[in-house]
């Protein structure tokens, strides 16, 4: 599959959609970012089933502001609208496919309730 543009019109219909959903937050004038390219292409290519979106800061500074984007490339990962990873940096090809096995091996019922568990201990109590 080959990788979307996103912007602010369908961020968060992308984001919010069953499944796994990547981000490379990168710019045109960034060198690590045109380093990064290839390696997110391809993986692309090999996992069909991922969404995988680019969201140019330069053109979104709306959504970059929003995320508090300092460095690029960023990477983050969704699933079933639940963030669960940002880092900046670009990541090498081994590190990307083990980064998504990860996530893929996730039980998202348990980080659902690894969620609720820590909104009820912020709570104040009454």
């Amino acid at each position: 599959m080959a990788t979307l543009e996103i912007g602010k019109e369908n961020f968060e219909s992308t984001v919010s959609k069953q499944g796994i959903v990547m981000l490379d937050w990168w710019a045109a004038w960034c060198g690590p970012c045109r380093a990064f390219a290839p390696v997110y292409e391809k993986a692309s290519e090999k996992h069909a089933d991922i969404t995988f979106g680019k969201i140019d800061t330069d053109a979104q500074p709306e959504l970059s502001g929003m995320f508090q984007i300092r460095s690029i490339p960023t990477l983050m990962i969704f699933r079933d609208g639940i963030m669960l990873f940002e880092q900046a940096g670009a990541l090498p090809a081994p590190v990307l496919e083990e980064l998504i096995g990860k996530v893929r091996a996730l039980d998202m019922d348990e980080v659902r309730r690894e969620i609720e568990k820590r909104k009820k201990e912020q709570e104040p109590q009454a």
